[in-house]
């Protein structure tokens, strides 16, 4: 198995980015790279992602409970690994990053739930990725913190330039909340790396948050 690094974060907060300097880094390096970024919109396997998210199962993320949105998600993960990138990941030269993955279950499904249920959404959801569907577990997590106030500025400013439409999760102020909440329980409980993003109320550049990543990837 390749080096498999998941980089994950409220919306916003800079994952793509991140994401595409980590390559560009590496290599530089002379390392075989491969990035993914999850869902696959492009893909047929993301269907039922793309109906959960365009409010087509509910105009609220609370709509669709934790466990059926995971395995959306999931089902997304697991089609493409099978089709596409298990050759990526089998290769012990081939370093794979992932924008998003089942990490993004581990925060914006958590927060779903009441916080005595936590432990017990997290043991399942470990257990049926990794071990029922059989995908692979990243070896570092890089968890990039943004509070919702700024990463929900961020997404608001990218929709208007753009003409992005918000999905169910970014139009929902108070589950973002929530997320963040369940991002920094799970950065703890799963041991990721936390890299907070911002000074104050002020985002830290976009080469400054790389330099932390970067030490960190070296030592893996």
């Amino acid at each position: 198995m390749g080096k498999f690094i998941a980089i994950d974060g409220l919306d916003g907060s800079g994952k793509g980015t991140q994401s595409e300097k980590l390559v560009e880094y590496l290599k530089s390096q002379g390392k075989k790279v491969r990035v993914l970024s999850f869902p696959v919109y492009e893909n047929e396997s993301s269907t039922f992602v793309k109906m959960y998210l365009e409010g087509k199962l509910g105009d609220k993320p609370s709509d669709t409970n934790a466990y059926a949105a995971s395995m959306f998600f999931a089902s997304d993960r697991y089609i493409s690994y099978a089709t596409d990138w298990k050759r990526d990941i089998d290769d012990k030269d081939t370093y794979v990053i992932a924008n998003r993955y089942t990490t993004a279950n581990a925060v914006h499904q958590l927060s779903k739930l009441p916080e005595e249920e936590w432990d017990r959404f997290l043991a399942w959801l470990w257990d049926f990725e990794f071990k029922k569907l059989g995908l692979p577990e990243p070896e570092l997590v890089l968890y990039l913190e943004l509070p919702p106030k700024l990463s929900l500025s961020l997404v608001k400013s990218r929709s208007k330039e753009t003409g992005q439409k918000m999905d169910i999760h970014e139009l929902d102020t108070e589950y973002m909340e929530k997320c963040y909440d369940a991002a920094l329980y799970s950065c703890e409980k799963l041991n990721w790396n936390r890299i907070q993003c911002y000074d104050g109320d002020v985002i830290r550049t976009r080469e400054d948050i790389f330099e932390e990543i970067a030490s960190i990837v070296d030592k893996l």
